[in-house]
């Protein structure tokens, strides 16, 4: 079975994680593609930084830091801390030696003409990972947002120095008309026996991959049934502050508001079935008269079993809308 996930961010990190785990316990042959969000990418001191992509990385080759949540373990912060102080880095974005290197090493193969495709093969070759990592898109499509009296920020910007708490009107990716999907991350989608989106944030991680031209045709037409999972339990936010992002949108963080505002494949959306947590159990019979074939099950991903059970119940809900029909 080829399994592709769409996801991003470090609840998508976490997820691929469990999808792996799943399939290693699996009797089935089974591959994992991850098509991952390029929209949080920026340049800071002359590097390309991706961080969704390197949260993936990292956190497959057990290289993550677990406490902080983002980086790489057993960093130093001398380089970055020398950035500072010529003034070349900001002090609310901090950068490990361990992890300026992949970023240098990455700058260095884009400038020598490499695509983006490329560089992730060769960063996910280092490490025994699992699964293939696929940028969404080859092309820069830097997420900003807009706040009520016109500024623009980079999305890292209101993110990490603003906590997502500043005013915003707006969320805009930069060159997205323009964009095309990268050939591998289509090749994923059209050849998958079993889509997955991953409970990333559904605005900055999962939002920016959609509204690349040609992703959600792909989905549209792809043979493969598409389960999602569920970000928000119980009203709140599973990882990060996606309550800020779905609210600029006018969407409520709800489990169910969630599933409709990706929408029901059948009328034009995204998603064949959701998975939501036992706790949201009561917005089952909501999302399925949407469209969305739904269940509750446990979302917490605790450990390898609970990731690898929750990777599990959102395979077999697949089968179940393929069996549907």
């Amino acid at each position: 079975m080829k399994i592709t996930v769409i996801a991003g961010g470090v609840g998508g990190a976490r997820f691929v994680r469990g999808v792996r785990e799943f399939v290693r316990r699996s009797d089935e042959d089974h591959t994992i593609d991850v098509v991952v969000n390029t929209g949080d990418d920026w340049w800071l001191a002359g590097l390309r930084i991706w961080p969704d992509h390197d949260s993936i990385l990292y956190t497959l080759a057990g290289q993550n830091d677990e406490e902080r949540g983002w980086g790489r373990r057993g960093e130093s912060e001398r380089v970055s801390a020398e950035l500072r102080t010529w003034g070349v880095t900001p002090e609310w974005f901090t950068l490990g030696d361990l992890d300026l290197g992949t970023h240098i090493a990455r700058t260095a193969w884009l400038r020598a003409g490499e695509t983006p495709t490329e560089v992730a093969r060769r960063l996910g070759a280092r490490w025994d990972l699992g699964v293939t990592l696929h940028p969404a898109t080859d092309d820069e499509v830097d997420t900003h947002i807009v706040t009520p009296d016109g500024e623009r920020l980079h999305f890292q910007e209101w993110w990490t120095r603003h906590r997502a708490r500043l005013p915003v009107a707006r969320f805009e990716q930069n060159g997205i008309d323009a964009a095309r999907p990268a050939p591998a991350a289509l090749d994923a989608i059209t050849a998958a026996d079993v889509i997955l989106v991953a409970p990333s944030n559904p605005v900055v991680s999962i939002g920016p991959v959609l509204e690349i031209p040609g992703i959600r045709a792909a989905l549209a037409t792809a043979s493969a049934p598409i389960v999602g999972v569920s970000p928000i339990i119980g009203g709140a936010a599973v990882r990060g502050m996606a309550e800020a992002c779905l609210a600029v949108i006018g969407v409520d963080a709800d489990a169910g508001a969630v599933a409709r505002h990706y929408g029901a494949r059948a009328a034009g959306g995204v998603l064949d079935g959701w998975l939501v947590d036992d706790e949201d159990s009561p917005a089952v019979p909501g999302i399925e008269a949407a469209g969305i074939v739904a269940r509750a099950v446990p979302l917490w991903m605790k450990d390898a079993d609970t990731s690898a059970a929750l990777a599990a119940d959102a395979v077999a809900l697949a089968r179940t809308v393929a069996d549907l029909g």
